[in-house]
């Protein structure tokens, strides 16, 4: 039968908390389990990555690779996807097909900057499409049922449109008077 004063919690659910440098019967007195001194004996300290002497893991491995901060991120869509959109309903011929409108559609993804167009799958409509970039081949089929297509620029990077001349001016002013 249990009663209220027979309740106890599991065997190690609660345990102290180590009160160190309480001397040096308590086994963690004096230097309070750090050891003699130095660097890593004082507070606030961490040598994260430090191994000795030792040339550390991250400069012992070989670096590989390289990743481009100008690169053009485009979405890259088939021509019979396009067709497919076309006899949905879901695009019209008439109106040119941006990358805003696929994404507005849900055809494609949203946070890349553009299209690039390729030729899988066939076309049978008529379609302006502003794309980045295409291929040879996609070209071709746009272009044999009267569509065309229009380069659009990437834009790499928003803040460089922004700052001019007169705003660089006005900093450098700024540093000399103070």
């Amino acid at each position: 039968m249990i009663t209220l004063n027979s309740l106890r919690d599991n065997k190690g659910a609660r345990v102290a908390r180590v009160r160190v440098g309480r001397g040096i019967g308590s086994g963690l007195g004096k230097t309070s389990g750090k050891g003699q001194k130095g660097q890593k004996a004082r507070t606030g300290v961490s040598i994260k990555g430090f191994e000795g002497g030792q040339m550390p893991l991250g400069r012992r491995l070989p670096k590989r690779g390289f990743k481009s901060r100008f690169v053009s991120k485009h979405v890259i869509i088939n021509i019979g996807r396009l067709q497919q959109a076309v006899v949905d309903g879901v695009l019209d011929v008439k109106s040119p097909v941006t990358y805003d409108i696929l994404a507005e559609k849900g055809l494609v993804r949203g946070g890349f900057k553009g299209i690039r167009l390729l030729a899988g799958g066939s076309l049978n409509s008529s379609l302006t499409i502003e794309v980045m970039s295409f291929s040879g081949k996609a070209k071709e089929l746009v272009e044999a049922q009267g569509g065309k297509l229009v380069v659009t620029a990437p834009v790499h990077n928003e803040e460089a449109k922004v700052v001019t001349k007169t705003s660089k001016t006005v900093s450098k002013s700024k540093k000399k008077n103070v």
